[in-house]
């Protein structure tokens, strides 16, 4: 008999997302959740150590009087949710742009009259790292009541090789101070910043020789971005930013066809790109090319729900040609919610995914969006004991009851994080 650090028993509906219906999940493997009824966990160093049923736990182990045992019954467990795109280093709000979008304001109007990114790019480039560290955190200990426990987060917001450093430094000190895993990507190609107005080439220019090589060197990105928009970046603007990241070690992923169809799909599969965001204007040809190479598409309904879009992305069709899905929150001054639980409402909602494929898209797909579905983004013994415990019958009631926060308790590597008696 052995003893454990953790217990988790008696649960409802264990959710593990077993590896073995692919990694990541495509088609109709996204619906199979691998679901035990009546489960249990044992966790140990940080570790998942046991998965399976209650009686099988109490045979393989001895529940001692100072074991830490948490009874989960008549709730359900899944792994911990994976934000796979968030620019959370950012200073001040943008609340006003709300009139604007309700007056039938773009996206792009509004950054040409100096607001959006522009906006948050003269906040962000005035607050010192400490404001961005302290802002950074009040966000992330919001994310995780929410049941959030690793994201990928951005740069972006400085535009400026001494900005975008700090950006990328704040990153680095929250990823020390905060328990949710945080994985930084650069994305100096977010905006064409003010002094630079009508000299796009000039600032990609800077990018490729001073930003990136800077980066590398001190080792603060894991990813390169780029905004490949039409009237931001082009698709050779952006190949030429990828191409140098690549050289550089870091690995490429691309914000693509948001408002208009550029090929950056097509671009994106010439690449190997890790992942790509937004994809709500890519024509066929080049998602077959996403489906062919195996690229996640980070679908972010948050965005279009925000900027009172009335075109989405095409889930359903990209499930179909077997493009593997993960939903991110996108959260900055935009688009501000730390909620995954809100994201998955909104992609069953506009975008028609099922429950479980959007179960699927939050936590193992989304895991395969960082590289990191050897770690997290399941339940499967070796893997880190991230793991959230909502207080609902069935993982159907995450989506079908909407507006409130399901979550009782949040596990990140074994420690109790959140936790709601």
């Amino acid at each position: 008999m052995e003893n454990e650090n953790l217990f988790i028993l008696n649960i409802k509906q264990l959710i593990t997302m077993d590896r073995k219906y692919g990694v990541p999940r495509i088609g109709e493997n996204m619906t199979k959740l691998g679901i035990i009824k009546n489960g249990a966990i044992a966790v140990k160093n940080e570790k998942i150590d046991f998965v399976g049923t209650t009686k099988e736990i109490k045979a393989r182990y001895e529940l001692l009087k100072d074991s830490k045992v948490i009874n989960a019954a008549n709730k359900i467990v899944t792994p911990g949710f994976v934000d796979p795109h968030t620019h959370i280093i950012f200073a001040g709000s943008r609340e006003r742009e709300l009139k604007m979008k309700l007056d039938g304001k773009s996206y792009l109007e509004i950054l040409e009259s100096d607001g959006g990114i522009l906006s948050t790019v003269r906040n962000t480039r005035s607050a010192s790292k400490e404001d961005l560290i302290e802002n950074g955190m009040k966000i992330l200990n919001k994310m995780m009541e929410y049941g959030t426990t690793t994201i990928e987060t951005k740069s972006g917001y400085g535009l400026t090789v001494k900005d975008e450093l700090k950006s990328l430094r704040v990153i680095k000190a929250l990823n020390q101070r905060h328990p949710i895993e945080i994985i930084s990507t650069f994305l100096g190609a977010h905006a064409v910043p003010p002094e630079y107005k009508g000299k796009t080439q000039e600032y990609v220019d800077l990018i490729v020789d001073e930003m990136i090589p800077k980066i590398a060197n001190e080792q603060l990105a894991q990813y390169c971005d780029v905004f490949c928009e039409k009237g931001i970046f082009s698709v050779e603007q952006t190949r030429e930013i990828l191409q140098t990241a690549i050289n550089y070690r870091l690995k490429p992923i691309i914000h693509i066809d948001e408002m208009t169809d550029t090929n950056g799909a097509k671009l994106a599969a010439e690449l190997d790109a890790i992942h790509v965001s937004h994809v709500l204007k890519s024509n066929k040809n080049g998602l077959r090319q996403l489906a062919k190479k195996r690229i996640v598409a980070c679908l972010l309904p948050g965005t279009p729900f925000c900027s009172m879009m009335d075109h989405y992305a095409p889930a359903r069709e990209m499930i179909n040609l077997g493009i593997p899905i993960a939903l991110a929150t996108d959260l900055n001054p935009n688009c501000w919610t730390e909620s995954m639980q809100f994201i998955m409402q909104l992609a069953c909602y506009t975008m028609k995914l099922t429950p479980a494929e959007a179960l699927t898209s939050s936590t193992l797909n989304a895991a395969c969006a960082v590289q990191k579905e050897d770690q997290i983004g399941s339940l499967e013994v070796g893997n880190n004991a991230d793991i959230i415990i909502f207080d609902v019958p069935t993982y159907h009631h995450l989506v079908y009851h909407f507006g409130i926060n399901h979550v009782s308790k949040v596990i990140k590597n074994g420690e109790i994080l959140f936790n709601i008696i």
